[in-house]
């Protein structure tokens, strides 16, 4: 009798635990949420607040989601896939049926703040409310405004296919009250206006963090290590620290080099490539000059992690041999003898690989990507003809590639670990 009476009440603590547990995720999950004002046809745009609402949209990249290859800006469909499975992106445009032509000003502004659609469904982080939670609501009303001003679409959204238990709302509201919190951008008054329009820009509608932050097993970011820099989910392209040196900080960089990366892609320091590319080329080139300025003043200012030491690397000298006969056969007519770069006719760059920091990172992820499938800058107004580096890896075998990337990554003064051809198969 006395063993039933205890385990009675230890089912009843475990009951009463798990009640004030799912109340605590379900109140974390409405807090910070503003009361639902208004419906559809009381929202009345500005063409000013079209046109602003345009240039947010480029800002933010939003095409690149919400618009699959082949199909309607906007319409969504496009598929993002994620280590929970794939989300398919939502169709944006006015059509009342399957895009957002029945939601108020205030539901938009609620899935931008709180990721929750217009039918109070919790929306996944594969859309980066965590980031655009900092968006403020006159923002938010532009980009309603201009989206409502795009040609209706008829396509249904279509639903995602994630794993047990990540396809759950209940899973959701759980991930959320763990990793998720609705804020503002709160302007350091120590800083420059200039600075502070900056962060704003690449902490919240740029989204920065969501490729160049690390993650945690359950996909979130983490805060504590702001822009430091993390492996792309599924895509295997590295993101490079923004807050390192020897990655792609750009502390000790001009603000004319920053404002060239950003606006055309290329600068005798490096080239935008990969991930990058597409952001250049969907989003950044169009952002003026006043907001560049801005994000280069902010990201200039990030403190830098010291480089790592050199390691001492122990050269194969056979692997070596072969390395360096590849590295002459398919790379030195363009980087030079001895990874120097160069220049070629009408202005061409060909980017110096000694010292080049894709080439030194930790991970050679990047590196492999670009032997095997090429590297292409964006083409941009100020580089309307880049000149892209050929795909060697229709042509090279792993085992080939490994020894070629090894000798560049152990060449000219750079001293980074060697390649596998395990690497290559795993980056492949």
């Amino acid at each position: 009798m006395r063993a039933r009476l205890t385990w009675t009440r230890a089912a009843l603590a475990v009951a009463v635990l798990l009640l004030v547990a799912a109340g605590l995720v379900a109140w974390l999950n409405v807090a910070g949420e503003d009361p639902l004002v208004g419906d559809a046809g009381s929202f009345v745009a500005t063409p000013e607040q079209v046109a602003r609402g345009a240039y947010l949209a480029r800002a933010g990249n939003c095409a690149a989601c919400h618009t699959d290859r082949g199909g309607a800006a906007f319409a969504g469909g496009k598929g993002i896939a994620t280590p929970f499975g794939t989300v398919f992106a939502s169709n944006l445009t006015p059509d009342a049926k399957t895009g957002i032509g029945t939601w108020s000003a205030s539901q938009f502004w609620r899935a931008m703040h709180n990721g929750r659609s217009a039918d109070g469904r919790l929306l996944y982080p594969a859309f980066p409310y965590p980031n655009f939670t900092e968006i403020t609501r006159a923002d938010a009303d532009a980009l309603f405004a201009f989206l409502r001003s795009q040609v209706p679409v008829t396509q249904v959204n279509r639903p995602h296919a994630l794993r047990f238990p990540y396809d759950l709302q209940a899973s959701l509201a759980v991930w959320r009250a763990m990793f998720f919190s609705p804020g503002v951008y709160q302007p350091v008054v120590e800083r420059s206006v200039q600075w502070n329009r900056g962060a704003y820009l690449v902490r919240s509608l740029g989204h920065c963090a969501a490729c160049h932050s690390p993650r945690n097993a359950f996909g979130a970011t983490r805060d504590s290590l702001e822009l430091s820099g993390g492996l792309i989910p599924l895509q295997n392209w590295y993101a490079p620290s923004l807050a390192s040196s020897a990655e792609a900080g750009v502390a000790d960089w001009s603000n004319a080099d920053v404002a060239a990366l950003l606006k055309t892609g290329l600068t005798p320091r490096g080239a935008a490539l990969g991930p990058m590319s597409e952001v250049v080329f969907g989003s950044t080139q169009y952002l003026h000059d006043s907001d560049i300025a801005a994000m280069a003043e902010f990201l200039k200012s990030l403190p830098q992690t010291p480089p790592h030491a050199p390691v001492a690397l122990r050269i194969d000298k056979d692997a070596h041999a072969h390395g360096q006969a590849l590295y002459k056969d398919h790379c030195a007519a363009c980087h030079g003898a001895d990874g120097e770069g160069g220049s070629g006719p009408n202005g061409v760059v060909y980017v110096p690989l000694a010292g080049d920091r894709k080439v030194l990172l930790e991970t050679p992820a990047n590196l492999i990507h670009i032997v095997v499938n090429g590297g292409f800058p964006p083409t941009t107004a100020g580089d309307p003809r880049p000149y892209g580096m050929p795909p060697f890896g229709p042509s090279l075998t792993d085992a080939e590639i490994a020894l070629l990337a090894s000798y560049v990554r152990g060449s000219w003064g750079n001293a980074a670990p060697p390649v596998s051809a395990l690497d290559v198969l795993d980056a492949r």
